[in-house]
């Protein structure tokens, strides 16, 4: 695995924002995404690692370890059946389509998600760092099922308030940091406002259609796969003309260094090593 030393976190980005329309991840027959990493957005994707954009149609990764951050499962609405989801902690249940997992594997845990016989998971997966100080807890986690997620209005247009707070209403919280997720469907001809803290950083990705996003400092038009993240941004904005869906992630960042390797993220290489061989030796839990 490769081992990425990300300094940039550790400061103030100089740019107001980036841009990436991602890479694509093929895995077997069943597992397609574009992935999204934090060093192609120059620190501004901060607090989040990475984002996978995925489709999957039949088992994939089996069972896996994570530690020193958070893997978080958005399940998208037009998902068909079942994903299941088992993990060390002793959770086994089926995520129904919106529904919301998050797994704070802290000091280390172990995962694994894969479809149901004959479901299709249009999901994104997403590491989420962990301050520091918070890299060593007990592992935790928590569900949030489709039917208890908020739902905010616009110009005909609506977001599933999934983590975080806006507009008066309030969705699931985040452990360890603020964390707002938004996911939006503009219909034709559609606008929707976010207003949010302009210190915390955004990180948008269009799933489908073409919209157009304006903060603060900017503006940018956003077709299938774009990715943008910003910082300095208020009122955050989202038009279509013909409809379009997008999410929006807005977080406060942690501007820490940390060494990433896989599934892992340590504040230096030494506790990576260690955790590394907590899990070769079997200390991270078990699932079966």
């Amino acid at each position: 695995m490769t081992t990425q030393h990300i300094d940039k976190l550790a400061g103030v980005p100089c740019e107001t924002h980036a841009q990436s329309e991602g890479h694509p991840l093929t895995v077997g027959d069943g597992f397609q995404a574009q992935s999204y990493k934090h060093a192609d957005f120059r620190g501004l994707m901060d607090p989040l690692i990475m984002v996978d954009h995925f489709v999957m149609t039949q088992p994939t990764f089996g069972t896996h370890a994570h530690a020193g951050l958070s893997a978080v499962t958005v399940m998208f609405e037009d998902s068909e059946g079942a994903f299941h989801n088992r993990d060390s902690l002793g959770d086994d249940l089926d995520l129904a389509p919106g529904d919301l997992y998050w797994f704070k594997a802290a000091r280390g845990a172990i995962h694994n998600e894969a479809t149901r016989p004959g479901a299709r998971t249009h999901a994104l997966q997403v590491f989420v760092n962990l301050p520091q100080g918070n890299r060593h807890d007990a592992p935790a986690a928590f569900h949030v099922a489709a039917e208890d997620v908020p739902k905010l209005t616009g110009d005909h247009a609506t977001a599933r308030l999934v983590l975080g707070e806006a507009d008066g209403a309030a969705g699931a919280i985040a452990p360890d940091i603020p964390l707002t997720l938004l996911d939006i469907d503009l219909q034709a001809g559609g606008q929707f406002t976010h207003t949010g803290n302009k210190d915390h950083h955004a990180w948008i990705l269009a799933i489908k259609g073409t919209a157009r996003v304006t903060w603060n400092a900017g503006s940018a038009d956003l077709h299938p796969g774009k990715a943008i993240a910003c910082t300095d941004a208020t009122d955050i904005s989202f038009s279509s003309e013909d409809g379009a869906h997008v999410v929006l992630f807005r977080g406060q960042p942690l501007r820490q260094a940390f060494v990433q390797r896989g599934p892992f993220a340590m504040g230096n290489a030494a506790e990576l090593d260690a955790v590394e061989a907590a899990y070769r030796a079997g200390r991270l839990g078990s699932i079966d």
